[in-house]
């Protein structure tokens, strides 16, 4: 738990997309009632979240297909930004696993950016997951489905205000933690 001490930057990146195609967990109206809510194809905004539990989060975007060479376009740009060691877990993705995603990795250890890879089919281990969930199922609403313009204005509210009173996840950080095993561990990143 070094990123607890400050040590190192943990971050869980993630991709998700986000079009005029409303998400609808349930709803309720009354009984021979409709209730009709507009619903259309594209507007389509895909992101990339990199986000650690300490309530940081840095995105990225493009309204086009995301592959390899755009993933690794982001991480060289969030690359120039990073002040400590971080290390950065992704998922098996295609893109992430890619033979010109896998060359770029030793460049980024070279300036401080370990990539490490969740085990297949865990999505459960990545809270950039619970992020996509609430943002699609709590946070846009009805009206931000109205144009594209709207659903991206309010997809960039919610990541600029990300970690506010109004859009804020608590992870639990129950770990039984032996500090003096970590602050030797230190040494490791100095």
């Amino acid at each position: 738990m070094l990123f607890l001490l400050g040590i190192i930057d943990l971050r869980y990146g993630d991709e998700s997309s986000f079009n005029l195609e409303p998400n609808v967990p349930y709803g309720w109206i009354k009984q021979g009632k409709n209730r009709e809510l507009p619903s259309r194809k594209g507007g389509t905004l895909n992101t990339f979240g990199l986000l650690n539990l300490l309530g940081e989060l840095t995105t990225y975007q493009t309204t086009n297909s995301v592959n390899s060479q755009v993933v690794i376009d982001w991480l060289d740009d969030f690359c120039q930004s990073i002040e400590k060691t971080t290390v950065v877990i992704l998922d098996n993705a295609p893109w992430h696993t890619s033979k010109a995603f896998t060359a770029k990795i030793k460049d980024w250890e070279e300036q401080g950016l370990f990539i490490v890879y969740l085990p297949i089919y865990s999505p459960h281990l990545n809270p950039t997951e619970i992020l996509w969930r609430k943002i699609k199922y709590q946070w846009l609403r009805p009206e931000d489905f109205v144009s594209k313009e709207t659903l991206h204005s309010r997809i960039n509210y919610i990541f600029k205000n990300y970690n506010s009173e109004e859009f804020c996840i608590e992870f639990k950080n129950d770990f039984n933690i032996d500090y003096n095993a970590l602050i030797k561990c230190q040494d490791i990143f100095e």
